[in-house]
């Protein structure tokens, strides 16, 4: 027991999450938002693995998400031991390798947790559970992966094969015999009829020392690539920014191919207690629990003799209406609305690609935009104007900035602001309004503890992103 406070977990936020559109999208993915209960799914895979014998998470992400993940654990009260920021998306080989180079610096004895952000796991006490009892396996030099006891004959997922001899009821490891592939319906149902089948969670258990003696042994390259991009990592406020140049030469793969495939020692830890990747609607139907009638509706939606389907409006002021709907989905956005079948829910992905080849915003990004001060969203536009709603969180600074081809008014409606114009430097609180002339260098601070809301109406022959002149920023980097 006294290596129980080595067990570091390794949180993996970096997906995009499109099968979950339009809930979940690039600028936003399905694990900061709150699809099943009242967190995060990101903060409830923090909480999860929290407590006795865990330290604090390392988090590793992209430059996008830095504020968000920062925000949402503090808000979940859990002080990350590092967040590694990834020059770009590479697949989890890189993101492993680079959390257990990171954590054989700080802790030569640590066990790294790893697991994806974007999972369901009601039974957190359970999840734990299981984790201290995979631990002595993982001390002993072993690759220890979590299979899920499967429920049906799944063919979204990749499956485990127990080694001969090995049960799938066991409370500690297991001898694994190989890693399959997503199977066909036929498929499925035979492996789930043999019982030796365990469903690959891609959550494993191994200690820093073990994964980079993998790494050695099977992709010595990415070894070396890897302890270049985080030997030349910059600091930046609270995050470890990984070098660019050698990260851009590590493969884009993932651990299971990279290492888990090749290694010989590996074991599997049984996990019977309910698990959920969320890999769609169909996914959120079920976890969210259909009612007798097998319809899960939500509080701005009305289902009226409907049987089987989802209906979800996440839009303040638009009620969402089904009427003898039967196995469907139905999502309504600001923005945007899908409706499906139950069954083709995996086909989401496939509407995504069409819209950005439209060129439709909508495929990766929403009106509303978080930013490391808060967040700005869009609530009406014309020729030559465009009207946002701005909230600044208590202690956020918007940078200095100027335009060349617009000019902005701005309206207090909530809370307090302090307003920087060129040397001019003054409190505005609820109801007062400051015009900004183009060309003047602004800044809006909240030095208040509740949220500034303003109303900003910009006017002028150009309103896109890029008339910006930034002259100092706290966030940059």
């Amino acid at each position: 027991m006294a290596a129980l406070p080595h067990i570091y977990p390794v949180l993996l936020c970096g997906g995009a999450g499109t099968r979950l559109w339009p809930l979940s999208r690039q600028s936003y993915p399905k694990q900061f938002t709150r699809l099943v209960g009242e967190e995060s799914l990101f903060q409830a895979a923090a909480r999860r693995t929290a407590g006795p014998g865990f330290r604090d998470p390392v988090v590793v992400t992209g430059d996008p998400f830095r504020f968000i993940v920062q925000e949402q654990l503090a808000e979940a009260g859990i002080a990350p031991a590092a967040i590694l920021i990834e020059p770009e998306g590479r697949n989890t080989a890189p993101a492993v390798l680079a959390a257990a180079l990171w954590l054989m610096e700080q802790d030569p004895e640590a066990a790294m947790l790893v697991s994806p952000s974007d999972h369901v796991i009601p039974d957190g006490d359970a999840f734990r559970a299981a984790v201290i009892g995979a631990l002595p396996g993982a001390l002993e030099g072993r690759l220890v992966t979590f299979g899920i006891t499967p429920t049906r004959p799944e063919t979204g997922y990749g499956y485990l094969e127990l080694a001969a001899g090995a049960s799938a009821q066991a409370q500690e490891p297991q001898p694994l015999r190989r890693f399959v592939e997503k199977p066909d319906a036929e498929r499925a149902a035979a492996m789930l009829k043999a019982g030796n089948y365990l469903w690959n969670a891609g959550i494993f258990l191994f200690t820093a020392k073990a994964m980079l003696d993998a790494f050695m042994r099977h992709a010595p390259q990415m070894l070396e690539h890897g302890q270049a991009a985080v030997r030349q990592a910059q600091t930046d406020l609270a995050f470890t920014r990984l070098a660019p140049e050698p990260w851009g030469r590590l493969d884009n793969i993932s651990i299971d191919y990279a290492i888990m495939e090749k290694a010989s020692n590996l074991a599997v830890m049984p996990y019977p207690h309910g698990w959920s990747d969320l890999g769609g609607w169909e996914a959120v139907w079920q976890e969210t629990g259909p009612d007798a009638t097998g319809n899960v509706v939500s509080e701005q939606a009305t289902a009226i003799d409907c049987r089987g389907s989802l209906l979800r409006s996440e839009a303040a002021g638009i009620e969402l209406v089904g009427i003898g709907l039967e196995d469907m989905i139905a999502v309504a956005m600001p923005d945007a609305v899908l409706v499906a079948r139950r069954e083709d829910s995996q086909r989401v992905k496939d509407a995504v690609s069409a819209l950005k080849a439209r060129g439709a915003k909508q495929a990766v990004a929403f009106d509303r935009e978080h930013r490391p001060w808060g967040w700005h969203e869009q609530i009406a536009s014309g020729d030559r104007f465009r009207v946002n709603r701005i909230v600044v969180k208590p202690g956020g600074v918007i940078a200095l900035q100027s335009h060349v081809h617009r000019s902005e008014h701005w309206i207090v409606v909530q809370g307090t602001a302090r307003m920087t114009m060129d040397q001019d430097v003054r409190l505005v609180t609820e109801g007062q309004s400051v015009y900004v002339p183009l060309g003047v260098a602004h800044r809006i601070e909240n030095p208040g503890k509740l949220p500034a809301i303003l109303i900003e109406v910009q006017t002028g022959i150009y309103l896109e992103e890029d008339d910006i002149i930034r002259h100092e920023d706290a966030y940059s980097g």
